[in-house]
């Protein structure tokens, strides 16, 4: 596993939820899915304002369509099971063992440290890198085709957006780069998403693709920006304004 996040940026462990909790950790999920806020937005892969002033080549300039809806944390019940396994000192502990850290923290961020990611027929989960460098993802509920995971291992590093090479994949060159993954339910996926520019490719047919998305960092106080959290939860709270200007980073990429 630490081989293939040294590698890639990935690693899943098939079949992670023992079998007699997948029916009630789907069930549990879907029956959230509802309060997921929903908007179809043009956005950049850096999910940073796609006004900002930007050279003409760069590739935040490139928009496309987001229609994928996020349920956030403070929407999740306490007892569900996707809350209990964030919080688990035992599970943050196997965390950290496997991206060979000593401790994770839960982001200090009260919407998107934990949150289930919808996406309806007919939509994905376009380009994109994450705000935290750790992400821990589980498939609750799987479409009747599509929703593939695609991903480019490392395409850039804290020192380097490589920005020709993230071009190169939003315009359709860079097969080469990408990777593919068919996730099952109950499946746990470990990513470093903050250095892996990736999507979850359109649903089709008549089911939506549930995924519970656990975020954890390598130091404690993560919030997201304002701006990012308008656009995936469509309201921000005291603590996104108050962190705003003075956010704990990693690094200093784009966002």
């Amino acid at each position: 596993m630490r081989d293939d996040l040294a590698d890639s940026g990935c690693s899943v462990l098939p079949d992670f939820i023992a079998p007699s909790l997948l029916g009630a950790l789907r069930e549990e999920c879907a029956k959230v899915a509802p309060l997921a806020h929903y908007d179809v937005e043009t956005v950049n892969a850096y999910n940073i304002d796609v006004r900002s002033p930007l050279p003409d080549d760069h590739p935040g300039r490139i928009t496309v369509k987001r229609g994928n809806a996020f349920v956030a944390r403070d929407d999740i019940p306490a007892d569900f099971i996707v809350q209990r396994l964030y919080s688990s000192p035992l599970f943050q502990h196997f965390v950290a063992s496997c991206f060979g850290l000593v401790r994770v923290h839960e982001l200090g961020d009260p919407l998107s440290g934990l949150c289930l990611n919808v996406v309806a027929p007919g939509m994905g989960h376009p380009w994109h890198f994450d705000t935290n460098e750790f992400t821990v993802t589980v498939v609750t509920q799987e479409p009747d085709g599509g929703g593939v995971f695609e991903y480019c291992p490392n395409i850039r590093s804290a020192e380097a957006e490589n920005f020709a090479d993230v071009r190169s994949v939003l315009t359709g060159h860079g097969g080469h780069l990408v990777r593919r993954l068919a996730l099952r339910p109950g499946d746990l996926q470990l990513f470093k998403g903050r250095y892996s520019l990736h999507r979850v490719t359109p649903v089709r047919g008549g089911r939506a693709r549930h995924t519970a998305i656990l975020a954890y960092s390598e130091r404690p106080g993560v919030i997201g920006s304002v701006e990012r959290t308008r656009q995936l939860f469509g309201r921000v709270l005291p603590e996104h304004l108050a962190a705003e200007g003075r956010a704990v980073r990693v690094d200093a990429l784009l966002d």
